[in-house]
């Protein structure tokens, strides 16, 4: 019988443990250590910010779906994993034992490597249901007495879209409530250029944001870097190419959501060769950490390289397209490993996005995502803002149900008009 754990309940997290209970043997056994019984989706806290959607509508009580699947759920967080002794530690002091480990945690969000940024500052945030709850309970006071915005994404920040969305989402909102001509709008983000999104553009990304962007009237700043923020001020240096400080400006504002940078959980330090310096779990080709083999890796807390070098450092984001991917690799890899045959399934890595502006959007595919690409693709329109509301109540219902299918991947190609599975998906 093999014990194996799945770290994380997220979206990674849980899809991976839907599609692994369908490749285990009869004897295995299956846990879900996570913060809590919960899973969010992530996409929508834009609109949560906004209200636009509530925390309950794209939230999934984990309990009684993993109950009936046979799943196990420890709502205890860990402390550390240790892996020379195959066992998680949790903050009660009990161990998890594991055979095979997928780490699934998500990141850890580095609001304190800027003074005065994140929810326990002055700047709000989506990443998170609880910061988009909290978000939208300063929006309504902002609303009573409007004055400027300032939206984007700090230095070394690997996930650029929801800034974007966010952005678009309010300028849609203040329209709504006739109060956009009292509101200057800036976007402030480490981008070497508009529409970078950390990875060199996807088709012609920065024509089309910059064209968005002049239309709804939001002004922007790349190559910047946050210094501090306090109570309606932000400080931010203009680094040049040379990476030199070549100006700064103190920006006012009355509402600001910055997303911040990533770095690996804490859980994961002090084991030899598992995360790289920032923390993100170091994988081979087969989502499997070289120096522990039977851990295994997906989602936001792998590491993968920059694009390329910029003034100001920017990571790469791992989309939902390409956690699916990894999610079904190590899922076909640990079933072939439990009977006792060889990894071989490698996970795709493209990247198809559908950024919601509120009445409107931009959808893109990189093929691969990491350049360079044999599809290269970006469009706009009004169709991407109501692909992704379909989209939504798509992915939550499949949620609920408990389907293992790879529905995320699917459901994108499908609207987006793609067919050839068989060419992008490991298991199609």
């Amino acid at each position: 019988m093999a014990e194996v754990v799945v770290l994380g309940a997220g979206l990674g997290g849980v899809l991976q443990a839907y599609e692994l209970k369908a490749k285990l043997g009869k004897g295995d056994r299956l846990t879900v250590v996570s913060k809590g019984s919960t899973f969010h989706f992530v996409p929508s806290n834009p609109w949560v910010a906004v209200d636009w959607r509530t925390r309950d509508s794209i939230e999934v009580d984990l309990r009684p779906i993993f109950a009936r699947l046979g799943i196990g759920l420890i709502t205890t967080p860990a402390e550390r994993v240790v892996a020379s002794e195959n066992a998680i530690v949790l903050e009660n002091g009990e161990r998890v034992p594991y055979d095979f480990l997928v780490v699934a945690t998500g990141p850890d969000l580095a609001f304190d490597e800027i003074q005065g940024l994140g929810p326990a500052g002055f700047t709000q945030s989506i990443c998170h249901v609880d910061h988009a709850v909290g978000a939208a309970e300063a929006f309504r006071k902002f609303a009573e007495k409007p004055g400027p915005i300032i939206i984007g994404a700090a230095q070394g920040a690997s996930c650029f879209g929801p800034a974007y969305e966010f952005a678009f989402i309010l300028d849609t909102e203040l329209r709504r409530r006739r109060i956009r001509d009292r509101v200057p709008m800036t976007f402030v983000t480490a981008e070497p250029y508009i529409g970078h999104l950390g990875l060199d553009g996807v088709g012609d990304t920065k024509g089309l944001l910059e064209g968005e962007m002049r239309g709804a009237h939001i002004k922007w700043m790349t190559s910047s870097r946050i210094r501090a923020v306090t109570d309606g001020q932000m400080a931010v240096e203009h680094v040049d190419d040379s990476g030199t400080v070549a100006g700064s400006d103190d920006l006012p504002f009355a509402y600001s959501m910055i997303l911040p940078a990533f770095r690996g959980v804490k859980a994961l330090a002090g084991n030899e060769g598992l995360t790289n310096p920032r923390g993100f779990v170091i994988v081979d080709k087969f989502q499997r950490n070289p120096t522990h083999p039977n851990i295994f890796a997906v989602g936001v807390c792998v590491a993968i390289p920059p694009v390329g070098k910029s003034p100001v450092p920017v990571g790469v984001p791992k989309t939902g397209f390409m956690i699916e991917s990894m999610v079904t690799a190590v899922a076909e890899n640990i079933g072939l490993l439990l009977r006792g045959q060889e990894a071989r399934y490698q996970a795709t890595w493209n990247a198809v996005c559908l950024a919601d502006f509120g009445d409107r959007g931009v959808a893109f595919i990189a093929q691969p995502q990491i350049p360079p690409r044999n599809i290269n693709w970006a469009k706009e329109g009004k169709w991407v803002h109501f692909a992704k509301i379909g989209f939504e109540k798509y992915f939550i219902g499949k949620i609920r149900r408990g389907e293992s299918e790879p529905f995320y991947e699917r459901l994108t190609l499908d609207l987006l008009g793609i067919r050839k599975l068989k060419e992008i998906h490991p298991a199609a």
